[in-house]
């Protein structure tokens, strides 16, 4: 067992992590709507306790300090993958890559070789490190999610994100899973990327610009737009795959309406406790949804609400 001072500081660190998942109880809901509504519920056994964390530099400190996290309470118990958060000393994107292979984060090989094309260092801000297990702010009380989320929900899309398929990213901020999108549907299939802060859009292609992705934006099947993700993004409806990075208090109803019959939506949903929500919409068009795990992301919000008190 780890040491207390070192599990304290462990926890105190993850619990107010935006883009991360947590252990709280441990619950697996599974709906499924057609004509009447069917609850499941299953408990899975505890995980092991996470191992030490070493102490984090005060570079990564400043990079990952979040806006006001006072809408995070209460403590959390971790899973084996939060094993994951390891500081600053990983220094390769393949390093990372490997890491979360290693602790069992990534079992796909398409998903690996994905985050292995798209180099996370050119979506995350100058002097902070890239390759921390660790969400990251990117100005305007926004952050990119931490790697291991990334990750599970690439996981998550990936029978939905095949080479010709349509994917949306809902709050796309600096563009890093708009462009693993991208080049796991390819350039005959279309990645849309929707964040209402336009400069955070500015910066997103900027930055894809700069990745391995690059080609499939120039060729228009990679695109970037200012507007309310909550909204959806109708021009390229219906999607095969939504992925929302923000929580929403409840599932937006025109990103179920954007959803392909055959389709998958992951969101995070609820206040303080969240939920990492899966949708299927099935071919008939009824609508199931089971949650994967809880998890701590940052508000699905209004572009005025999220700037407020900056």
């Amino acid at each position: 067992m780890p040491p207390s001072s070192a599990l304290s500081r462990y926890y105190s660190l993850s619990a107010i992590a935006c883009g991360c998942r947590y252990r709280a109880p441990l619950k697996s809901t599974h709906l499924t709507f057609t004509t009447q509504l069917h609850h499941h519920h299953q408990l899975r056994p505890p995980p092991p306790l996470p191992v030490p964390l070493p102490r984090l530099s005060a570079a990564v400190s400043s990079c990952c300090r979040l806006p006001k996290p006072n809408f995070f309470t209460g403590n959390s118990l971790f899973s084996r993958m939060e094993r994951s958060c390891t500081g600053s000393g990983i220094e390769k994107n393949k390093a990372m890559v490997e890491h979360l292979k290693s602790y069992g984060v990534i079992r796909s090989k398409k998903v690996a070789e994905v985050m292995e094309t798209v180099d996370r260092a050119h979506f995350v801000l100058k002097g902070c490190p890239p390759y921390v297990d660790h969400p990251i702010m990117i100005g305007y009380n926004a952050t990119i999610s931490a790697p291991h989320m990334h990750a599970m929900c690439l996981e998550l899309l990936e029978k939905n994100l095949q080479p010709g398929m349509r994917a949306l990213d809902v709050g796309s901020g600096t563009g890093y899973l708009t462009a693993c999108f991208a080049v796991m549907v390819g350039a005959q299939g279309r990645a849309v990327g929707v964040e209402h802060i336009p400069e955070l859009v500015a910066q997103s292609i900027k930055n894809i610009e700069s990745s391995a992705a690059a080609p499939l934006l120039k060729e228009g099947s990679l695109s970037m737009h200012v507007g309310d993700g909550r909204l959806g993004w109708p021009e390229f409806a219906p999607y095969d795959a939504i992925h929302v990075g923000a929580a929403a208090t409840e599932i937006p109803q025109a990103l179920i309406d954007q959803l392909k019959p055959g389709g998958r939506l992951v969101i995070p949903v609820g206040n303080v406790f969240q939920d990492l929500q899966v949708v299927d919409k099935n071919l008939d068009g009824s609508i199931s949804i089971h949650s994967e795990t809880s998890v701590r992301y940052v508000p699905l919000t209004s572009r005025e609400e999220q700037l407020r008190n900056i």
